[in-house]
């Protein structure tokens, strides 16, 4: 069952700047997250800024890493991303994150983007699990 968004992005930090991130779990290792295109995402050319792409799968994927994990602190280790389509000023892209796998020290995952029903961007990456909390750790984007 399909829990409401929650606002990731409370605390100042990259993610709050830009604008924010919107989480909810679906299942245990299925997620899903999403924001809206605002005018600062845009590149030169009026599309979404591939920056900014990354940064809300890292962001999105990211946390799902983190809530798999029952909340242990988690590291990006490797991001591959494939850019598929676009977004322009006003879109809402929702994310999709499903867990492949849990080890004791990491977290494999997948990842893809849609906006009006259409793929934006896939990804797959690995988490590393952190033994000891960060300092000042903020998790959630």
């Amino acid at each position: 069952m399909k829990k409401k968004f929650e606002q990731l992005s409370t605390k100042s930090g990259y993610m709050k700047h830009n604008g924010g991130l919107l989480f909810r779990e679906i299942s245990k290792n299925e997620y899903e997250f999403k924001t809206k295109i605002d005018k600062n995402h845009l590149n030169m050319a009026g599309i979404t800024h591939g920056g900014y792409i990354a940064s809300i799968i890292d962001a999105g994927a990211g946390t799902g890493a983190h809530r798999s994990t029952n909340g242990k602190p988690c590291v990006t280790i490797s991001l591959d991303i494939k850019f598929i389509g676009s977004t322009i000023l006003g879109d809402e892209i929702i994310g999709f994150t499903k867990i492949q796998k849990v080890t004791n020290s990491m977290v494999f995952l997948i990842c893809h983007l849609e906006s009006k029903g259409k793929l934006i961007a896939t990804a797959s990456g690995i988490w590393k699990i952190l033994k000891k909390p960060l300092p000042n750790a903020g998790f959630g984007g």
